[in-house]
């Protein structure tokens, strides 16, 4: 039997495409139930190895290596086990390998029947793992056929059912009928995976926005709420989340050519499209419209919402049979009960001041929920920003800290206290008129040597054993700082000091000058 033949041909059956892997394991599995049916042993373990690339196929008798054997049709000694494979051990699987050739009818029944139980389920599961992922989004199938109560769609990789309450009212459907439809419900049972379709489904009008409006389909354009009757009419609340951009005006588009696509696939079905608010007296509003509103308060009981309108506006805000408040009820999720001006004016409370009083309460819950949304959005910047500056320390080298550790064996020596001598400032003086021959006489005088004084710079143990000495610490109180030199700088000091000659002009009477002092003693 060419093996590799017979895997592509199951794999193929019924045009399935079942993966090689899929059809690979459920043959192994029949194969070993059907040998354990031949041999007639249920506990018995077998192992089936099929080589893919050369189609070889082989089947092997699993026995476990025991010291002494209790079961001789699972087990095998450790003596005979040795004999034939050298390195195996106690508790080791023994291979045995067996024909398949002279399996009786039984057995080749019961293979064949395990072979199409596991390819059945595995294609259940692979239409069921291919359409799960489609839920709720549109795809394109042909009519099979048409039932009383029910409609055959086929999928491409499946057959989906559309119920009689998933059509829309009205609309008639042709064996070969290309449709678009939404999948709605995707199921495994025992028969195998079950798609259902729909097309009066609200999603299938969202879809189709989304395919004719490139903004909804770049998020520009948010379609945040919709309800639909079928066949008659969808309101449809949109949001823009650009100033730049309008929302009615993008999903309508030019002369209405976008919106029209859409009405035409659903069988000229009306399409109401308004502007969405977070304001629920601004949104029941837009919902009910061609219909003028007076306003909107809540129920005595508090349990839903009494919308006012003018006497002559009441049937136009309810619909035809009810309609259009049936759809402003599933747009706002809100229970709402149309009365007129008249029937308000016989209630015996002031309903115009429940009606501000209901607005006022809106507009602070929209208050509170923006400041609530502000304070989440600060509170979450601020952890990125600790989680960011933590990062950050994490990468950080942390500095190095050289710790010297003192020898235990070195003396402490305490230092005596130092007194320190107050020095009381000088006073100032007022600066003194300075002759021109004073002036010159002290310039005249020669520059006082700088006395130098060159010390020996004490070694590293000489300095120790000076801090060490308390008697030098005493002594360290009482020093004179004198100016060190090097060398050098006394050389260039002398070479000044012989440069230096007395300024005395011998054309200048002095003698002149001596009866000015006298007169300023």
């Amino acid at each position: 039997m060419n093996v590799k033949e017979f895997i592509e041909a199951l794999a193929g059956i019924e045009n399935r495409k079942l993966p090689k892997e899929i059809v690979i394991e459920a043959l192994k599995e029949a194969l070993s139930k059907a040998y354990k049916k031949h041999i007639e042993i249920p506990d018995a373990l077998v192992r089936v190895d099929i080589d893919e690339k050369t189609g070889e196929l082989n089947v092997y008798q699993q026995y476990n290596v025991v010291e002494e054997v209790d079961d001789d049709e699972l087990e095998i000694s450790l003596a005979d086990a040795v004999q034939t494979k050298a390195d195996i051990q106690v508790g080791d699987l023994f291979n045995v390998k067996k024909s398949i050739d002279d399996l009786g009818r039984a057995a080749a029944i019961l293979a064949k029947n395990v072979l199409k139980q596991k390819i059945r389920e595995a294609e259940k599961q692979s239409v069921y793992d291919e359409y799960i992922d489609k839920k709720d989004e549109m795809v394109i199938g042909i009519i099979e056929s048409v039932e009383e109560k029910f409609v055959v769609v086929n999928l491409g990789k499946t057959l989906a059912m559309m119920p009689k309450a998933a059509q829309i009212p009205g609309e008639n459907y042709k064996d070969g009928q290309k449709i678009r439809l939404v999948i709605t419900e995707v199921t495994k049972e025992t028969k195998g995976a079950q798609v259902l379709v729909s097309r009066a489904d609200a999603k299938l009008v969202k879809r189709l926005f989304e395919k004719e409006v490139p903004e909804i389909y770049q998020g520009i354009v948010e379609i945040k709420a919709i309800a639909r009757e079928a066949g008659e009419r969808t309101k449809m609340a949109v949001h823009s989340k650009r100033e730049d951009v309008d929302a009615i005006g993008a999903c309508i588009g030019p002369r209405g050519s976008r919106v029209q696509v859409v009405i035409q696939e659903l069988g000229n079905e009306k399409i109401d499209i308004f502007e969405w608010s977070e304001n629920t007296v601004e949104l029941i509003k837009n919902s009910l419209s061609p219909a003028q509103i007076i306003g909107v308060l809540q129920t005595r009981e508090r349990k839903g919402l009494l919308v006012v309108v003018e006497d002559n506006q009441l049937s136009l805000a309810i619909g035809k049979k009810g309609k259009n408040a049936r759809l402003a009820v599933r747009l706002t999720g809100q229970r709402i009960d149309i009365k007129s001006r008249t029937e308000m004016d016989k209630l015996d409370y002031d309903w115009k001041q429940a009606i501000q009083d209901y607005a006022f309460e809106v507009q602070a819950a929209i208050l509170e929920k923006a400041a609530k949304k502000a304070e989440d959005e600060r509170a979450k910047l601020r952890a990125e920003a600790d989680a960011i500056a933590a990062e950050k320390a994490l990468r950080e080298p942390e500095p190095i800290v050289e710790v010297i550790h003192e020898p235990k064996d070195k003396p402490v020596v305490k230092a005596e206290p130092v007194k320190v001598k107050k020095v009381k400032k000088p006073l100032e003086r007022k600066t003194e008129y300075v002759s021109k021959y004073e002036t010159l006489a002290e310039a005249a005088k020669p520059a006082p040597k700088v006395e130098a004084v060159i010390k020996r710079r004490p070694s590293k143990k000489e300095e120790e054993e000076r801090k060490l000495r308390s008697a030098d610490i005493r002594k360290d109180k009482d020093y004179e700082i004198k100016i060190e030199y090097t060398p050098e700088e006394l050389a260039e000091i002398e070479k000044l000091n012989q440069q230096v000659e007395p300024v005395f002009d011998e054309d200048i009477d002095y003698d002149q000058y001596d009866e000015f002092y006298e007169d300023e003693e």
